[in-house]
């Protein structure tokens, strides 16, 4: 029966530990609160949830190897070992589930893994466009400003792009497949236009149209499926009128010269492409907007599995240390409730701008409470009793991933919500759970808090 209680008992700790994930929900959804104060808060809880780890888990747990007469240096590598070990498993599994939708659970991850998204979709263009003496005319610190006038235009096998004699409205520049460049009439005696020429990835087309306001010469058709980019007309006389190097590349370009050979010239393309690179850095608010709605559709599953990740070890530490009500692991618990308020909080208004309803935002958050639940039951069950090996490195590993949790999510997030300012919650945090740990030693608890 007693087994029972305890049990009941520490699985209401988990659930009262992760309660604050709801209430910070609520808060995002339904208050603006100043994102300073909700930084601080999770700056302080990130400091707390630090101390408890050093002192509390790592500390504590040498002590126990130490007792059992481990040497120093093989107790501090067999509890690093553990720590390193959690801070991977957790660190692999959360940039997975990130990259299939969960980094839009924080404002700091999702603008991370937006700016990815965009210098990887760039790189391709940027390949592309490093290949082509009209592009590569361009100052490439100035591609960033191109890139958006670029769109895609695909093609099925045998369809026709333009016709000879059609107004010039774009350059294109074919990105895969090929197209074929057909003469403005059959030949003599022929119900079939043969190509006289064929064009494949990495070459431009109609450039000459747009530069002399005359109509096509040619008629270009899909020999394959195939896939271009679209630069249009206004955006392409912007780009000449604004650039003198490329008004002159495009001036010496004859229709055949385009359609048969774009020479490489001018500066190397791999140099062109790494400088163009390195300048897609930014990011606008319209791209964020759009990218976030396109990375929350369907992300709810990622979403749940993304916040169980961030429960589960900090729980079954919990869990592990629990020894009834008097022997809580108090600046660990708070750290844990505190840092839940500013997370969910941030996380449920970036949800509800991605389109989540924000019952289903609750919804998702309240998945935290039934894992705080199971976590901490199963963490007092399973590495709680004991004080083998297996349970110390089975702690270890847990508070290797609170760790990383903290630094891959905690700080960046308060830094970014609150500035550099942050750090001084941060030290108070360190310094309100070293307060405890002092408190549980005086005490003669082995620093795990006991009412003074």
């Amino acid at each position: 029966m007693t087994g029972f209680i305890d049990l009941a008992a520490v699985s209401l700790v988990g659930l009262v530990t992760t309660s604050s994930s709801v209430l910070g929900a609520m808060l995002g959804l339904y208050a603006r609160l100043p994102k300073r104060g909700l930084a601080a808060l999770l700056a302080f809880a990130a400091g707390s949830l630090i101390s408890a780890l050093a002192i509390e888990l790592a500390y504590e747990s040498a002590l126990q190897l130490r007792h059992q007469h481990v040497a120093i240096n093989s107790a501090w590598l067999f509890i690093g070992g553990g720590f390193a070990l959690g801070a991977a498993v957790y660190y692999c599994g959360t940039l997975f589930l990130e990259q299939h939708g969960a980094a839009i659970r924080f404002p700091a991850r999702f603008r991370e893994y937006a700016l990815g998204h965009k210098r990887k979709e760039s790189e391709e263009l940027i390949g592309l466009l490093c290949r082509s003496d009209l592009m590569r005319h361009l100052p490439p610190e100035r591609i960033e400003s191109l890139l958006p006038c670029i769109h895609v235009r695909r093609l099925a096998p045998e369809e026709v792009l333009f016709r000879a004699g059609d107004e010039g409205d774009a350059l294109y520049i074919v990105r895969h497949g090929r197209v074929d460049v057909l003469a403005d009439a059959a030949e003599a005696g022929s119900n079939v236009q043969r190509p006289i020429a064929t064009l494949s990835e990495g070459q431009t087309l109609g450039e000459m149209a747009l530069l002399t306001g005359s109509p096509r010469t040619a008629t270009i058709r899909a020999a394959t499926e195939a896939e271009l980019l679209r630069i249009g007309k206004d955006d392409f006389q912007q780009l000449v009128r604004n650039d003198p190097e490329l008004a002159k590349s495009v001036g010496r370009l004859s229709h055949e010269r385009a359609i048969n050979n774009l020479k490489a010239a001018g500066i190397n393309p791999s140099t062109w492409a790494a400088i163009a690179s390195s300048n897609v850095l930014h990011l606008s608010n319209s791209e964020s907007d759009k990218l976030l709605v396109e990375a929350g559709h369907g992300a709810g599953l990622a979403i749940v599995l993304g916040n169980v990740l961030d429960t589960i070890p900090g729980c079954l530490v919990i869990g592990a240390k629990f020894g009834g009500f008097q022997g809580l692991s108090l600046s660990l618990m708070l750290g844990m409730f505190i840092g839940g308020i500013p997370e969910a909080a941030a996380s449920a208004a970036i949800l509800q701008k991605a389109g989540y309803r924000p019952k289903t935002i609750l919804f998702l958050w309240s998945m935290v409470l039934v894992t705080g639940v199971v976590s901490a039951a199963a963490g007092y069950s399973f590495i709680g009793t004991s004080e083998s090996y297996a349970a110390i490195l089975c702690q270890a590993i847990a508070g290797g991933a609170v760790l990383a949790l903290v630094a891959h999510a905690m700080i960046p997030e308060a830094i970014h919500q609150g500035g550099s300012a942050v750090v001084l919650p941060t030290v108070a945090g360190f310094l309100f759970a070293l307060y405890f740990a002092l408190l549980s030693s005086a005490s003669g608890v082995d620093l795990t808090f006991a009412a003074p």
